[in-house]
């Protein structure tokens, strides 16, 4: 996969939205994976039924270019699912586009799925052995198979299928009558299960119940399948042993600062992560300011508890493709300033604080940095709310190699003179926890810390030093 190296982040995983039984439901649906449209900008689809069929489309690029020419209007049904997708585990085309459709001997079935399957090439190797045909590479599809090759009725189908697999998984299946809804059992990524009168409605993040006028219900629990019919809602647990283990840059980064995840607001916590990173890491200087979007809460946060200023010392060009990228190295410089600018009058002989949610290749933090001094800043001291990025994710985030990740390879110092910064300090793993305040038992209070220090909560088929927590 092609990095944007302008843009140096950890990118979003996927957006899943669902509706059963409401007369405007594929309207709703639109509006739902817009309001997911950060969690995924390659590619946009929904499928609706109504009863008895399907219809559905798929396209490149945001919400609003893959449905540009009233393609929304042919699509018709009670329930309907969406997906905003972002290329994790597949290539980035228009076969991988999410819903998968497809047919078999119990009527027409639709998946959409957030998440990574570790052992995805495993099965899709066992199925291809035994006849099946793939039409895609994305990872979805293997439970597509599997739930046709298993002969039972959907429901058990469905309790089978989830099984076998392993990863991360957010799950919606469709049928002609019924919506199928799943949390991997370590609950990797978000789900919310939400109503509207008396229509069911699920996502990937309660902001986008805010945009449907939804009332949140519950969060879906890990391991946990919800059957949605015209009986109602059953819920089951398809898992016997269940340790949440939630993806913490949910917290950090990727989730919308509205929204809520076990009933803990993101913004709230990123504040919160931001005060701690100055309890354990404070400087002298005059003013703080975050690197937009992400890091603004964490940068509030610091500055509230430090007692100085924060100031919008960067701004974000937000009419910047995510792609732009360009053959040298003056061009990328230039092309760094096309989407990020420094405020001069802020910065300009002040010591500066910038706060940024990660570090992974480094190239990006260094152009900040520079970008800063040139502004006029005095000094310039990052700041990280978040440890050091370590360790490849393997559910659903692109950090496919640990030699990609300059922590993996580097030192605090050795990083810190790459950037160019004054000072240079991580937020430490106990710190992370605290700051978000989840009550849990698990380990890590039930948070996924893998990249940080190597601890994956479930088996990893790659070679890499696995310490699975039990």
């Amino acid at each position: 996969m092609e990095h944007d190296d302008l843009w140096d982040k950890l990118n979003e995983e996927c957006g899943v939205f669902g509706v059963y039984n409401h007369p405007d439901a594929p309207q709703l649906t639109y509006y739902g994976i817009h309001a997911l449209q950060h969690r995924g900008q390659e590619s946009a689809g929904i499928c609706a039924s109504n009863g008895e069929s399907f219809s559905y489309h798929r396209g490149m690029g945001l919400v609003t270019e893959a449905f540009s020419n009233n393609e929304l209007g042919k699509i018709h049904g009670r329930s309907a699912i969406g997906h905003v997708r972002y290329t994790t585990a597949g290539e980035s085309k228009i076969e991988n586009a999410q819903p998968l459709i497809f047919k078999y001997t119990g009527g027409n079935l639709a998946l959409a799925h957030n998440g990574n399957l570790v052992n995805a090439n495993q099965i899709r190797h066992q199925l291809e052995r035994q006849g099946s045909i793939f039409q895609t590479t994305s990872d979805t599809e293997v439970i597509a198979h599997l739930i046709a090759r298993s002969g039972y009725e959907i429901e058990e189908a469905v309790r089978e299928s989830l099984r076998m697999i392993k990863g991360a998984y957010a799950l919606l299946v469709m049928t002609e009558k019924k919506l199928i809804v799943a949390l991997d059992p370590n609950g990797l990524r978000p789900l919310v299960l939400g109503m509207i009168g008396d229509s069911y409605v699920v996502a990937s993040e309660t902001c986008a119940f805010e945009v449907v006028g939804a009332q949140y219900v519950r969060d879906v629990a890990p391991g946990e399948m919800i059957i949605i019919d015209e009986d109602g809602l059953r819920a089951e647990r398809f898992a016997g042993q269940t340790q949440r283990a939630i993806c913490s840059f949910e917290y950090i980064y990727f989730a919308r600062p509205d929204s809520d995840i076990d009933g803990i607001n993101v913004h709230l916590a990123r504040k919160e992560l931001g005060r701690q990173l100055q309890r354990e890491a404070a400087v002298e200087a005059d003013v703080v300011t975050g690197v937009p979007d992400s890091s603004i809460s964490a940068a509030i946060g610091y500055a509230e508890a430090a007692g100085i200023p924060y100031e919008l010392g960067l701004i974000k060009n937000r009419y910047v493709g995510r792609t732009f990228i360009q053959p040298n190295q003056e061009l990328r410089a230039r092309g760094v300033r096309m989407k990020l600018s420094a405020v001069r009058k802020v910065v300009e002989g002040k010591r500066v604080v910038m706060i940024d949610d990660s570090i992974v290749r480094g190239t990006t933090s260094g152009r900040i940095v520079t970008m800063l001094r040139e502004a006029g800043a005095k000094e310039v001291h990052v700041r990280i709310s978040s440890p050091p990025v370590k360790n490849p994710c393997f559910y659903g985030i692109d950090t496919s190699s640990r030699e990609e990740l300059i922590a993996s390879e580097k030192s605090l110092e050795e990083i810190r003179e790459i950037i160019g910064a004054d000072s240079l300090y991580f937020l430490s793993p106990e710190g992370l926890v605290d700051a978000i305040g989840r009550d849990d038992d698990a380990p890590n209070r039930g948070h996924c810390l893998a990249c940080f220090n190597g601890c994956y909560p479930t088996e990893i088929y790659e070679d890499t030093k696995n310490c699975t927590e039990k």
